[in-house]
């Protein structure tokens, strides 16, 4: 019987190893998996390559896992926001390694290696330090960058609610990053709100199906000093 949902966040957590590449869903404070930050940090992986949308806000979930000294290096679009100092100071200090991409660029070279294509031309970056050491081309009168596929060992991803084969649904924005990297990684874990049994999910709104997912985990809705829930639009 195939089951993938696991007892705990630190049992689903348990194989991820050091200098490993692990992706990290959410777009700003929407989507991430904050459970599975956190106990990435208790598990104790170091020497990680991050892949992110962002690099963390002031020091909690991405940006304590920084804090923490367990990643070598970050590759994200928007690395400085106005509460970035843990990054700010990592990367001032050399102390963390720094891969800046386009938006764009971060989610087509993720869906790419889901996809399995070997590289792409894309025009973003032409004419800038982004392109440096890079092959371009000229096609139909347009210059064009070549962008290398983004391959992760782990996804950590936030989904609204699943089943034990793993298939996932998503709340609004919350969504993002996470099913390209489901896609793009060889193990993924996500944290869900809401365990369904099989056939309660209506097929034709599951977003990530289970074949791209290895363990789910419920985790509770945090809840606010006003007495309602934080949940990430």
């Amino acid at each position: 019987m195939i089951d993938k949902i696991a007892a705990s966040v630190a049992e689903a957590l348990k194989d991820v190893r050091d200098g490993a590449t692990v992706m990290i869903g959410g777009f700003g404070t929407a989507g991430i998996p904050n459970e599975l930050i956190d106990g990435l940090i208790e598990q104790g992986a170091r020497d990680l390559t991050v892949v992110n949308n962002n690099a963390g806000n002031a020091d909690q979930g991405l940006a304590a896992l920084l804090k923490a000294g367990r990643v070598r290096k970050i590759i994200c679009s928007f690395p400085r926001q106005a509460d970035s100092y843990v990054f700010d100071e990592l990367y001032r200090s050399g102390k963390l390694e720094l891969e800046l991409v386009p938006q764009g660029n971060l989610a087509e070279r993720i869906r790419a290696a889901g996809a399995g294509i070997g590289a792409f031309f894309g025009p973003t970056s032409y004419g800038t330090e982004l392109a440096k050491g890079k092959e371009t081309r000229e096609i139909g009168g347009k210059f064009y960058v070549l962008e290398q596929p983004i391959y992760g060992d782990v996804a950590l991803i936030k989904a609204e609610r699943g089943d034990r084969w793993g298939n996932l649904v998503y709340r609004m924005a919350a969504r993002n990053f996470g099913p390209v990297m489901a896609m793009a990684a060889k193990q993924t874990i996500a944290t869900v709100h809401e365990i369904v049994p099989l056939g309660a999910l209506d097929p034709e709104n599951v977003v990530t199906p289970g074949i791209f997912v290895s363990k789910i985990v419920k985790v509770e809705r945090v809840a606010t000093q006003a007495g309602g829930f934080k949940q990430a639009a």
